[in-house]
């Protein structure tokens, strides 16, 4: 990865303006930066969070507190918890999605 377009600079959450996504059970919360091509995300899945979709788009996830299970479409899973990362190429033709039985909130990089 090569960051380019991306001024110095930081981000105080707690200012940004939050959305709010229905998964096919549970809800995200999302505060977003976008810079370029590049997107900062900080999400809060609710408790009984599901995601609705399988996604192919290459991220790098860092849990900040709480669980999540990144399911992968051919049935490979994985189990994190606060401190752990996961990461997956673009079009790695590996299609996942998330879901949190207890709730989570997670810092990505996509």
């Amino acid at each position: 990865m090569k960051l380019t377009d991306l001024p110095t600079g930081m981000t105080a959450w707690s200012n940004l303006e939050a959305s709010s996504q229905p998964g096919a059970t549970g809800a995200a919360t999302i505060k977003t930066r976008r810079f370029g091509d590049l997107q900062l995300r900080l999400v809060s899945y609710s408790a009984g969070y599901a995601a609705d979709h399988w996604c192919a788009k290459g991220h790098i996830v860092f849990i900040v507190s709480g669980t999540a299970t990144i399911e992968h479409e051919d049935g490979r899973c994985y189990e994190l918890s606060a401190g752990m990362t996961y990461h997956v190429a673009d079009d790695e033709h590996v299609p996942h999605r998330l879901s949190s039985r207890d709730g989570a909130s997670v810092f990505i990089l996509d």
